[in-house]
């Protein structure tokens, strides 16, 4: 199957052993009840096999909602999926799962990596050196800011091994907009932002960026921030305009064996129509661009 054909939200491409492994959210199930996570499998990241259920939730299991954004990380031999988890009288949280291969099964490696009173959605990793660090989305139903967060994680990647750290606020982007529904749908009198979809990665240019997602001009879009002094814990300025400008997001950014950037998300933004879109990231100028 072609791309188009794939319905997710959230989409993740692993590139490993001459293989691309494709990972997201079920569309069908991301507002609802939940029940596991898919694998597609391409060699050229046009035609794709699947899906290989690698994940499926066992009986009696805490986690029942917002299966979401699953990551896949080769480290060490072994093959990690984070994700987000939810349910009834529970707050949404950031887990991982452990495989011998990227099509699975996987299985719960830990508890919750991400604090048991905060509400945190769509974890992702950074490995900086021998240093491995967890970036999420402090959620809206929390801080109306909707900060991203980072802390560093044992090499295990079963805890953290720091406090969180904010690096920014969905706020701080020029082209971020307050969310019109929040009262209707969620409650939230004022100005609530929201931030999702963290993808941190090295440049072309040398610069340390991370696209992420929020609400934009009437429409879902992506963004792109910089690290001033190179480091994650460094100040991270917001670049002015939208890598994604509307109704596509949670993007991420990879490289194919020859050694070229590209740019994933899921388009358009329409339950049950999403599907992984995939474009060339071209670094020129100082600047980041679509080869669209």
């Amino acid at each position: 199957m072609r791309a188009e054909e794939i319905n997710i939200r959230d989409p993740y491409i692993l590139a490993y052993d001459g293989r691309y492994y494709l990972y997201g959210t079920r569309s069908e199930t991301c507002w609802g009840e939940a029940y596991g996570f898919d694998c597609y499998v391409s060699d050229d990241l046009v035609d794709y096999e699947g899906p290989f259920e690698i994940f499926r939730r066992p009986e009696g299991f805490f986690a029942t909602q917002n299966y979401w954004a699953p990551e896949c990380y080769e480290h060490n031999g072994r093959f990690y999926l984070l994700t987000t988890f939810g349910g009834d009288g529970m707050k949404k949280g950031i887990y991982i799962l452990e495989s011998e291969k990227p099509t699975g099964p996987f299985k719960l490696k830990a508890g919750r990596l991400t604090p048991e009173n905060w509400t945190c959605i769509d974890g992702t990793l950074f490995f900086d050196g021998s240093r491995i660090y967890l970036v999420y989305s402090h959620s809206f139903e929390d801080t109306p800011d909707a900060d991203i967060c980072f802390q560093e994680l044992s090499q295990e990647l079963d805890r953290c091994v720091s406090e969180p750290q904010k690096m920014f606020a969905a706020k701080d982007a020029p082209w971020a907009k307050p969310v019109p529904f929040a009262e209707a749908e969620f409650g939230l009198k004022g100005d609530v932002y929201f931030s999702d979809g963290p993808c941190v990665f090295k440049g072309e240019d040398g610069n340390l960026y991370m696209t992420w997602s929020s609400w934009s001009k009437g429409s879902y879009a992506v963004g792109i921030a910089r690290s001033l002094d190179g480091t994650i814990s460094g100040a991270w300025e917001q670049i002015d305009e939208p890598l994604w400008k509307e109704n596509g997001g949670h993007g991420m950014v990879f490289k194919n064996f020859e050694g070229q950037y590209y740019f994933c998300l899921h388009y358009p933004n329409d339950k049950t129509k999403e599907h992984p879109y995939i474009v060339e990231l071209l670094f020129g100028d100082g600047k980041i661009s679509l080869h669209c």
